[in-house]
């Protein structure tokens, strides 16, 4: 595998430079071009997100920490400035996910040397914990936003609107047709205050096109419900391997007005890690990272700090 010299694709119009202002790499994933921001020296910080968002998500995180970390922050393929394949060039399944995850910090020497953090929100808490269980001895501390890596709780249901589009035509329709998942996300995904238009269509820019939003689709499509479901397995080795991280420093930061990731789920990671430190915003939602950007950045910042390697 080497690094392609451009990006998978370039920075959308919608995207000001100005809020992007990251050197883009691109990792060959078998002819399929995997994009990764790479910012900093030090201590390695891999930040992880999930869907609809992209690495676009964690820009104000990369900016407060690459000083004095090194951040790397990849775009999972289809999502972002990563290439977008049909499915006869790509398994849209959460083992995919972290086998790039996987060989792209093998590939940036990150599998040896200083022990990584994680940072995760949304399906990247099911992409870093199934990695964290596979490379146990690699993970130093663990940062968590509004997230879960483990089966879906009896408790907690499948929202309305997640079944439809996991297992309707139309849902199907309106995610790639219309956009209607990214579109409504970064309506509902922010509550104080919401999105502005123009933050709106950064974070809808990469999915412009009915093929350009195959993994929007796919990632819902891909939520696993019982035994059977192609990625049941993959859920079950990452929530297997959550006690090997009981001791291990760990911090919660929590929209608590997210209707995906309710403050029951909140609940239920507590009861795996009950050490953990716990941090809830009552007036945050899904976007938490948006909503309480300066305040997360420096509680992160400060719990590195507390945490040394």
């Amino acid at each position: 595998m080497q690094t392609l010299m451009q990006t998978a694709q370039s920075l959308p119009a919608a995207v000001p430079a100005a809020l992007y202002p990251f050197t883009s790499h691109v990792l060959d994933r078998n002819g399929i071009g995997y994009h990764y921001v790479d910012e900093g020296q030090g201590e390695p910080v891999v930040m992880l997100h999930g869907n609809p968002t992209w690495s676009f998500y964690y820009r104000n995180l990369v900016g407060a920490l690459k000083g004095s970390y090194r951040t790397v922050v990849p775009d999972h393929v289809g999502m972002g400035l990563s290439d977008k394949p049909n499915d006869d060039r790509y398994d849209y399944r959460l083992k995919s996910r972290v086998d790039d995850l996987e060989a792209l910090l093998a590939h940036l020497g990150l599998n040896s040397g200083p022990k990584l953090t994680l940072v995760m929100h949304d399906w990247g808490g099911m992409i870093g914990m199934a990695y964290a269980a596979r490379h146990a001895e690699r993970i130093g501390r663990l940062v968590l936003m509004n997230t879960a890596a483990f089966h879906l709780p009896s408790d907690i249901g499948l929202p309305l609107a997640l079944r439809a589009i996991r297992d309707t035509p139309l849902g199907a329709v309106a995610v790639r047709g219309f956009n209607a998942f990214s579109r409504i996300a970064a309506h509902v995904g922010a509550k104080r205050p919401k999105l502005t238009p123009a933050m709106r269509d950064a974070y809808c820019a990469p999915y412009h096109s009915w093929q350009s939003r195959i993994a929007t689709l796919r990632f819902v499509q891909d939520i696993p419900l019982k035994t059977g479901d192609p990625s049941y397995a993959t859920v079950t080795e990452a929530q297997d391997g959550l006690p090997l991280f009981r001791s291990t420093p760990t911090m919660f930061a929590w929209g608590m007005k997210d209707f995906v990731f309710s403050p029951k789920v909140l609940e239920h990671w507590r009861q795996h890690w009950p050490n953990a430190e716990v941090h809830t915003f009552a007036d945050c939602g899904h976007y938490v990272l948006e909503d309480a950007a300066t305040e997360v950045c420096a509680l992160v910042e400060a719990f590195l700090s507390r945490n040394p390697l």
